[in-house]
């Protein structure tokens, strides 16, 4: 399965949306970087070039657009709210998009799944990986058990 299909149907599963924006907001961490370590269990090699990637997207396209989005759910004087909100949907689902452009990039670092994973262990190097220090121990458990 592609890592994108394999990304929305974990994504659907309960406690993993929630576990991901408490890695993203709380910690800081890539989830698409994540999940695609729980998917493929990538070598370092392959880790090391997918932080390089996701750094520079992340800086240059990602967070540019989850601002706008976030900022866009303020009403605006002298902007309809109609108008504002039809184009925060827009830049909702550019910014989604965004995310999957990231996701290829990355699956094509690793080729196709992994069998089994230790998803604990994966999702700590990957975390590692993008914070060069400790992981968030709790924040990783809390995505492995959703995502396991």
């Amino acid at each position: 399965m592609a890592l994108w299909d394999w990304t929305l149907k974990a994504y659907d599963r309960p406690g993993v949306a929630e576990a991901c924006l408490k890695a993203q907001d709380g910690h800081g961490l890539n989830t698409s970087l994540l999940l695609w370590a729980a998917w493929a269990d990538p070598d370092d090699a392959a880790l090391a070039q997918a932080v390089e990637i996701g750094k520079a997207w992340e800086t240059t396209v990602l967070w540019p657009l989850r601002h706008v989005r976030r900022d866009l759910k303020t009403a605006m004087p002298g902007v309809g709210d109609q108008a504002r909100l039809d184009l925060r949907e827009d830049v909702k689902a550019a910014e989604l998009r965004s995310e999957r452009v990231l996701m290829e990039s990355f699956e094509a670092l690793a080729g196709q799944a992994a069998g089994p994973v230790d998803l604990t262990l994966a999702l700590n190097r990957a975390a590692q990986a993008w914070r060069n220090d400790a992981p968030p121990k709790i924040a990783i458990a809390e995505l492995a058990a959703a995502l396991a």
